[in-house]
């Protein structure tokens, strides 16, 4: 599995991190007060089973703060996390969401650096017939490319800005278990 030894390790310094730099009203940690209930998802087997959330970096930009981050909003409110880290390529991301069969794909990238990994990563899900696996942007996007993003099939983005309540609050409606 991606996620177990390589997230177990920063998950405690992130923790810290967060609780220290972020404080009380970051929305993460024990204070966030999110409700694990929302990442449960209705699996066809008739038994529930939480929604699964794969966290990469497709780019070769070695900057991981921001995806650790998205990695522990999700695991810290009760979804299962499979952090694949940086520098994957699409193939890597699709073939992981497919072993791990994930209901969503987090794709982290910085400023401009959308345009070739989002519709490959697009083009793989419906090549294989996973397009129900939901995809979202986080991280810093060309306001020009938000839409077009959107209108290519990714569900929505965060940027920076984004509460961890958001992109939660978000998961919870808007993604159910496969």
């Amino acid at each position: 599995m991606y996620h177990s030894n390589y997230l177990n390790a920063i998950v405690q310094v992130d923790e810290f991190l967060l609780g220290t730099v972020l404080g009380e009203d970051a929305g993460i940690g024990p204070w966030s007060g999110l409700d694990a209930d929302r990442c449960q998802g209705n699996a066809s087997n008739g038994k529930a089973r939480k929604v699964r959330v794969l966290v990469a970096k497709p780019t070769l930009n070695g900057h991981d703060r921001e995806v650790r981050m998205a990695a522990l909003t999700f695991l810290d409110a009760g979804f299962e996390v499979i952090y694949m880290g940086c520098r994957q390529t699409p193939e890597q991301i699709l073939s992981a969401a497919i072993q791990e069969d994930v209901d969503l794909i987090g794709l982290n990238i910085l400023d401009g650096e959308d345009g070739q990994y989002f519709p490959r990563v697009l083009e793989l899900l419906k090549k294989n017939k996973a397009e129900d696996i939901s995809v979202i942007g986080l991280g810093i996007f060309p306001t020009e490319d938000i839409h077009r993003l959107k209108d290519m099939g990714i569900k929505e983005i965060f940027e920076p800005d984004a509460r961890p309540t958001d992109i939660i609050d978000w998961a919870g409606s808007n993604v159910r278990s496969r």
